[in-house]
């Protein structure tokens, strides 16, 4: 599925804007995953996932809150009742990330991290339901608070809504202001 999607993530990315709008929440979020990139850094270490992936993804699902898990947001000392469910409960953010992106994803065996392979997993952590059902459209989760965003949310595990129009910022453009501040230099596909 990787050889369909990445020319379809350059074009988006190369084509997306951040609307003013957004951009002083874009830029908040960012400076905040900046703030905690030792934690990022260490899930890093012990995932392979660059850490300019982690923190978005964490924001995604749920708004930076350490007492949380990745993988669905839900509190770290409960097994997790919204879907990826059953999982923790766990001691510690890291360990939870670690569950998430290793256990779960086995995001460890990507062998390299190039910025089109990133989108991809960042929209596979999310799950394909965007793309599948509903007429190939851009996820919301990656793309979020950009120009390529459409109306079409998730608004619960397994339940849709077209007219709803996402309101939380995109992994995409949470990369791209993080690869600006902390000059991470993102390779791209040939």
């Amino acid at each position: 599925m990787y050889s369909l999607m990445w020319p379809i993530y350059a074009k988006y990315w190369d084509t997306m804007k951040l609307s003013n709008a957004n951009a002083s929440r874009v830029i908040k979020a960012c400076e905040n995953i900046v703030r905690s990139k030792k934690r990022y850094l260490n899930a890093e270490k012990d995932s392979g996932v660059p850490w300019y992936m982690i923190g978005p993804l964490h924001m995604r699902e749920s708004g930076l809150d350490f007492s949380t898990q990745l993988a669905q947001g839900d509190p770290l000392n409960r097994v997790s009742v919204h879907v990826p469910k059953g999982r923790g409960p766990f001691n510690s953010w890291e360990e939870g990330a670690y569950d998430a992106l290793v256990r779960l994803k086995g995001l460890q065996r990507v062998i390299d991290w190039r910025l089109e392979k990133i989108l991809y997993y960042c929209e596979n952590y999310n799950g394909w339901g965007y793309w599948s059902y509903h007429g190939k459209m851009p996820s919301p989760y990656v793309w979020g608070a950009t120009s390529v965003q459409k109306p079409g949310k998730y608004v619960a595990d397994g339940v849709w809504s077209s007219t709803t129009m996402d309101t939380q910022i995109g992994c995409a453009i949470m990369i791209r202001v993080l690869s600006q501040m902390e000059k991470v230099i993102l390779v791209r596909e040939d």
